[in-house]
């Protein structure tokens, strides 16, 4: 039987490799995902996982019996590409550039990543070794077909990334040269005060990150909804519609013609059973 084009579109979550990274690819088929977002290594370690031919091999197998597609990695959260200090910068760029290797060599299409964060700089300064960290990954990027996306994040301490302007002027400075793009958490720009509570809201979110970035940069949802206040900086998840945001924001982004086609991955609290619901709840507002 065909599937209705509700149940086509990509929505996932970030699910275990637990014992092998095909696992996750089976735990995301169980919950009713089309897609998932995983960790192709231990992200607190900056030591990463190895991945060998056979490794490869049954991971690319599993994506073709699971029929999922358009999996996203999530880089490690110790990297930091805008780091003034010489030697974790030289450990980021190491552990980024190790990260885009296990995603090619797995056929992984998105890396997310966190732009970075300015611990003793500027948020300009921050901005521009990021760019210039970035650059240093041509050559590798082309070796082969994950795109890097920049992660909308919430503001927190020291991040950069939580205004628009941030990520365009990422994009403006490497596109062409690496393949980029943004991937937007829902609870994050909530937090950074894009507001998302109501359907004017929403659309007056995605008609000025399209004025500032633009909509053809954008590729992938964290769909999230947050736990703490509107502009509050701070990145707490809740699950959909249990937050401050609220449930309109998600009906909005599953039926949005720019939008809903776009991948969309959970990363709320609870895990699996809760995932379940939730996958198809985007599904039943995309009807």
């Amino acid at each position: 039987m065909s599937k209705t084009p509700a149940e086509q579109l990509l929505i996932g979550a970030h699910t275990s490799t637990a014992g092998g990274v095909e696992n996750a690819l089976l735990e995301a088929a169980e919950i009713g995902a089309t897609t998932c977002q995983i960790f192709t290594s231990n992200q607190k370690q900056w030591k990463g996982r190895v991945i060998t031919d056979e490794i490869a091999e049954l991971f690319e197998a599993t994506l073709e019996d699971t029929g999922l597609s358009k999996i996203m990695s999530h880089a490690s959260y110790l990297i930091n590409l805008g780091s003034p200090k010489e030697e974790l910068l030289e450990k980021s760029h190491g552990a980024f550039a190790k990260e885009i290797e296990r995603c090619h060599a797995l056929g992984i299409t998105y890396l997310n990543f966190h732009p970075g964060a300015a611990t003793g700089s500027s948020v300009d300064e921050c901005l521009d070794q990021i760019v210039k960290s970035l650059l240093q990954f041509e050559k590798l990027c082309s070796q082969g077909k994950t795109r890097l996306l920049l992660e909308a994040t919430a503001g927190q301490g020291s991040s950069v990334g939580h205004e628009f302007e941030h990520l365009a002027y990422i994009i403006e400075e490497t596109k062409g040269t690496i393949p980029i793009g943004v991937c937007i958490d829902t609870c994050h720009i909530f937090a950074a005060g894009y507001d998302l509570r109501t359907k004017k809201a929403c659309d007056a979110t995605f008609i000025e990150f399209d004025e500032v970035v633009g909509l053809e940069h954008l590729y992938a949802f964290h769909m999230n909804d947050s736990m703490k206040p509107f502009a509050s900086k701070r990145d707490r998840h809740a699950h959909l519609g249990e937050g401050e945001i609220g449930i309109e924001a998600f009906r909005f982004l599953m039926t949005h013609p720019k939008l809903r086609e776009l991948p969309k991955y959970l990363e709320t609290p609870k895990g699996l059973p809760k995932w379940t619901e939730e996958i198809a709840l985007l599904r039943k507002f995309a009807l």
